[in-house]
């Protein structure tokens, strides 16, 4: 097998396929929906025009994703968006981007647009192939450059996947100089802890032609990326989980529980939303090769990502005003107004029960988690380096 047909499973469509995937979907209501919002002023038969006339992933990024996402800002962040560090990164070079994950869709669309707006190369992005049951939502993802994460694997079926995944990502990287986006957990942070997950860097490594992983990470151009909102627009949506997890029960998703997440990541409010892309991961890796255990590696070079996604992440009033209430004090004043505290009360108050002292606690946690991490990170960050 071939290093093209290897991956047939899990790649995105070539642009040799991306018409016919765009026909077989065209005619679809959610596919009128996406035109018609981001193209309020264009006729149906405008629109339709439009989409037979798309023969790339670029293209349908960069005319038909591109001004979604720019009505979705406008709808949903009513200041804005901002990004910082991506100026450092070189034209038609490919990275592999590490980020922290808040939004199944928008955390990796709006770091393209970005890319975009850079002249940068856009990704190709993992995405869990639980989120695509759905036959549109599965085509859609993968005109969009895509490529799929099985979930829920037993043992043997989980190594052959990461292996997979891994090859891929080593492929996309080194031969097609395409830019990656993963995540650095399974799964979105719903409680405002961004932490590296060992296993994501471990399925990384499987591609290593050799033993010594912090080199061959070097030859990946790995960059962490952090990004943040102002407002969680799915918070609420997550307290039920978390809430679970605190009383150590099962949680079982609701009916179109992904789909509501995806919707409501979109169009809720987020207020204000900052990307910072970090710097190359090269000679601070140099001294994790003298480490002789390979899990002690793996922790170690987890810490360097998590010392640039934490470090770097935006900390706004919300987080502030979060921890302030959370702990009862006036500390963080300085750091908002009494509106913005006003504002994020009664919003708390319209999305969870706020007679439940432990919905409370866990939501206002989720917001204040970001600064204890901070904080926690640099302490450690500091006593490393003593």
């Amino acid at each position: 097998m071939n290093n093209t047909t290897k991956f047939e499973a899990i790649r995105p469509f070539y642009d040799s396929e991306v018409q016919d995937a765009l026909q077989s979907i065209a005619a679809h209501p959610m596919m009128h929906a996406i035109m018609n919002f981001a193209f309020p002023h264009k006729t149906a038969a405008e629109c339709d025009h439009m989409l037979h006339n798309i023969h790339s992933t670029h293209q349908f990024q960069a005319e038909i994703v591109s001004n979604a996402l720019k009505r979705i800002l406008e709808e949903s962040c009513v200041e804005g968006m901002t990004h910082t560090g991506f100026e450092r990164l070189e034209k038609d070079t490919s990275y592999l981007f590490i980020s922290n994950h808040r939004d199944i869709i928008l955390d990796t669309s709006l770091l393209n647009l970005t890319l975009f707006h850079h002249n940068l190369l856009l990704t190709a992005s993992a995405i869990g192939d639980n989120l695509l049951k759905n036959p549109f939502l599965y085509t859609l993802s993968k005109i969009n450059r895509n490529f799929l994460v099985r979930r829920g694997l037993p043992p043997r079926e989980l190594l052959q996947s990461s292996t997979l995944m891994s090859e891929y990502i080593h492929h996309l990287l080194k031969n097609d100089n395409r830019t990656v986006w993963i995540a650095q957990r399974e799964g979105r942070t719903k409680d405002g802890l961004d932490e590296t997950q060992a296993g994501v860097l471990k399925m990384l490594a499987i591609a290593a032609p050799s033993k010594n992983v912090s080199e061959y990470f070097k030859t990946l151009r790995i960059v962490p990326i952090s990004i943040s909102y102002e407002y969680d627009p799915t918070d609420s949506l997550k307290i039920p989980e978390l809430l679970a997890k605190l009383n150590n029960a099962p949680y079982v998703k609701g009916e179109n529980e992904d789909f509501n997440t995806l919707y409501k990541g979109m169009m809720g409010q987020k207020k204000r939303i900052h990307i910072h892309a970090g710097t190359i991961l090269n000679s601070e890796l140099d001294p994790i090769s003298a480490i002789p255990n390979a899990n002690q590696q793996t922790k170690a070079i987890a810490q360097l990502i998590d010392n640039q996604i934490v470090g770097n992440y935006k900390i706004w009033a919300t987080n502030y005003i979060a921890l302030d209430i959370l702990n009862g004090t006036n500390q963080h004043t300085a750091e908002y107004t009494l509106s913005e505290k006003d504002n994020f009360i009664n919003r708390m108050a319209a999305r969870i029960d706020m007679h439940d002292p432990q919905s409370v606690e866990r939501f206002l946690a989720m917001y204040a988690n970001p600064i204890l991490h901070k904080k926690r990170v640099l302490e450690e960050k500091l006593q490393g380096a003593a």
